[in-house]
């Protein structure tokens, strides 16, 4: 199974992206974690893009804040699915780091969930894993029914409590 590689901007970022390797537990997918910076160690950060299919991975998820041009930066050096997490800042409550996430232009895609989305991009990635992995996507359908199930439980228990 391909590895997802969770790079985060700044080691500040880890309480966000620490929702993320719950999910990758869950589905046992295994995965990296690193901190890389597309201003302060962009040579790096670049090394790490270029060289993430060989090593391996089958997407990668960068989280940042601010200015948060860590998922572009990753993108632009590696063909493989990259999924960004805008972070809150005190600054501008994490729509600066949203708006620089999914501005992407033409050419270099970067998905972009939820500021502060961990979650999300971790199932993101595992369902882009699932494409080519049946047992895997068997896993993400079950819990999709569980979920489902769970809403039904409760719609069941209000209309019980509120209609006649």
């Amino acid at each position: 199974m391909k590895k997802v590689a969770v790079i985060m901007g700044s080691d500040s970022d880890l309480p966000v992206v620490e929702k993320a390797f719950d999910v990758f537990k869950t589905y046992n997918v295994p995965f990296e974690v690193h901190v890389f910076s597309a201003h302060r160690t962009p040579v790096e950060a670049r090394d790490f893009s270029l060289n993430a299919e060989k090593n391996g991975f089958g997407a990668i998820i960068a989280a940042a804040g601010k200015a948060a041009h860590l998922a572009g930066a990753i993108a632009a050096n590696t063909c493989l699915p990259v999924i960004g997490i805008p972070v809150k800042s005190s600054t501008l409550d994490g729509l600066d780091a949203l708006l620089s996430t999914v501005q992407m232009p033409s050419g270099i895609p970067v998905a972009t969930v939820a500021i502060d989305g961990a979650q999300n991009a971790a199932l993101l990635a595992v369902e882009i894993l699932a494409v080519s992995d049946h047992e895997l996507y068997e896993k993400l359908l079950k819990a999709r029914m569980t979920a489902a199930e769970k809403v039904l439980a409760k719609n069941a228990e209000i209309e019980k409590k509120y209609h006649l």
